[in-house]
C-alpha cells in the first residue's frame, strides 16, 4: 500500500490518499499513466504522471482544477513527487479511471467486419460536443480530440474527454501555436498554420472522430501537413480564395490544385439523411461557418436521444438486454446559459421536471454573464 499526502482537486485541501497495485496502462510523450485500486472505497483511479518544469505552472494542472461535468474526466487530486535525478519533479493527476476508449470500441467493430450502430455514434458524439460546449464556454480549447482521448464506460454508455495535456484558454488577439492536434484531426487552419484559431478547432476534430466511427476508418488519413490538406481537399473541394482567407490569410498567393468536391452521400453511402446533414455543417472550411459545440448538440440527428422510448441495445452481448440511455439531460445553470434561446430544443420535455427539480426552469431562466462562464488562471 502506498500512501501519498496530495491536494483535492476541486478545494487544494491537503489529505492523504493510499492506493495499491499500480500497473501502466497508457505511456507517450508526455509521461506515463498508471491504473492504481484507491485504498479504503476499492475505486479505480487513474495517475498520469508528467515532467514539471519548475519555471512554469502546468497548465493541465490548471485547467483540470476549474473544469467540472460530467463528459469530462474528473481531477480527483494532484501530488508532487522526485523523479530518478534530484533535480527533476513529478507532477502526479489522480483521475478518475474510465476502462475503454471510442478508438478501441471502433476497432472491435472493425474487427467483427462492421461499423459502429448509428445510436451509438449518435450517443458519444453528442456527449463529445457536451462536453466541448461546456470549456468553449469557457474558453477553453482542447485542441486534440481523437478516439483515442475520448474514455468510454461500456456499461452505462458514458463518455469522458480526457488528456488536457493540450488543451488552452484562448485569448482573442494572443497568437498560439500551430502544430498542436492529431494529424487525422487537424483542422484546415492549423494546416495552414494559423495561429489565431479558435475553439472551432475543435468542432473540426469531432467532425472527424464522426466520419470514422461511420466509415471503420479515418476520413483523411494523411501522411504528412499537406498530405493532410490534400485528402482534405479530395473530398470537401478546392478552397475557394475566399475560403482561404478565413484559414490563413498568408496563402491567399498559393495555387492549389483545382479539384471537385466528392459529395457527402457517396462518401457516406447508406448514412441517414441527418449524418450527412451534420457533417457537412462541422466539416466548413470556414472556420465561421461551422456550428458550435451548443448548436450542432440541437441537431435532428441527435433527436432519437432526446425521444424517452429510446433503449441502448446491448451490442457487445449476444443476449445483452437494452439499457436505458444516460442522463444526457442533467444540465447545469452554466450549461444552460450558453445560448439560451437553444433551451427550448436542447432541453426535451421530459427532461424538464427533473432540471425545476432543482430551480432550473427554462422558460424563466437568469443566464449567467459571459464573464461569469469564462475561465481565469490566477
Amino acid at each position: 500500500v502506498i500512501r501519498e499526502k496530495v491536494q483535492d482537486g476541486e478545494t487544494g485541501e491537503t489529505r492523504e490518499i493510499s492506493y495499491t497495485q499500480c500497473k501502466i496502462v497508457g505511456n507517450g510523450s508526455f509521461g506515463v499513466v498508471f491504473q492504481t485500486r484507491m485504498m479504503p472505497s476499492n475505486e479505480d483511479a487513474a495517475i498520469k504522471r508528467v515532467l514539471q518544469d519548475k519555471r512554469f505552472k502546468n497548465r493541465e494542472l490548471q485547467i483540470m482544477r476549474i473544469v467540472r461535468h460530467p463528459n469530462i474526466v474528473q481531477l480527483k487530486a494532484f501530488y508532487y513527487s522526485n523523479g530518478e535525478r534530484k533535480d527533476e519533479v513529478y507532477l502526479n493527476l489522480v483521475l478518475e479511471y474510465v476502462p475503454e476508449t471510442v478508438y478501441r470500441a471502433s476497432r472491435y467493430f472493425n474487427k467483427l467486419k462492421t461499423t459502429m450502430p448509428m445510436l451509438e455514434v449518435k450517443l458519444y458524439i453528442y456527449q463529445l460536443f457536451r462536453s466541448l460546449a461546456y470549456i468553449h464556454s469557457q474558453g477553453i480549447c482542447h485542441r486534440d480530440i481523437k478516439p483515442q482521448n475520448l474514455l468510454l464506460d461500456p456499461t452505462t454508455g458514458i463518455l469522458k474527454l480526457c488528456d488536457f495535456g493540450s488543451a488552452k484558454i484562448l485569448v482573442e488577439n494572443e497568437p498560439n501555436v500551430s502544430y498542436i492536434c492529431s494529424r487525422y484531426y487537424r483542422a484546415p487552419e492549423l494546416i495552414f498554420g494559423a495561429t489565431n484559431y479558435t475553439t472551432k478547432i475543435d468542432v473540426w476534430s469531432t467532425g472527424c472522430v464522426m466520419a470514422e466511427l461511420m466509415l471503420g476508418q479515418p476520413l483523411f488519413p494523411g501522411e504528412s501537413g499537406i498530405d493532410q490538406l490534400v485528402e482534405i481537399i479530395k473530398v470537401l473541394g478546392t478552397p475557394t480564395r475566399e475560403q482561404i482567407r478565413t484559414m490563413n490569410p498568408n496563402y491567399m498567393e498559393h495555387k492549389f490544385p483545382q479539384i471537385k468536391p466528392h459529395p457527402f452521400n457517396k462518401v457516406f453511402r447508406r448514412a441517414p439523411h441527418e449524418a450527412i446533414d451534420l457533417i457537412s455543417a462541422l466539416l466548413e472550411y470556414t472556420p465561421t461557418q461551422r456550428l458550435s459545440a451548443i448548436e450542432a448538440m440541437c441537431h435532428p440527428f441527435f433527436d432519437e436521444l432526446r425521444d424517452p422510448n429510446t433503449r441502448l441495445p446491448d451490442s457487445r452481448h449476444a443476449n445483452g438486454s437494452p439499457r436505458e440511455l444516460p442522463d444526457l439531460f442533467d444540465f447545469s445553470r452554466h450549461e444552460l446559459s450558453i445560448c439560451p434561446a437553444l433551451n427550448g430544443r436542447l432541453v426535451p420535455p421530459h427532461a424538464r421536471p427533473a432540471l425545476e427539480a432543482r430551480g432550473l426552469d427554462i422558460d424563466n431562466f437568469t443566464p449567467l454573464s459571459k464573464e461569469e462562464m469564462v475561465a481565469r488562471l490566477d
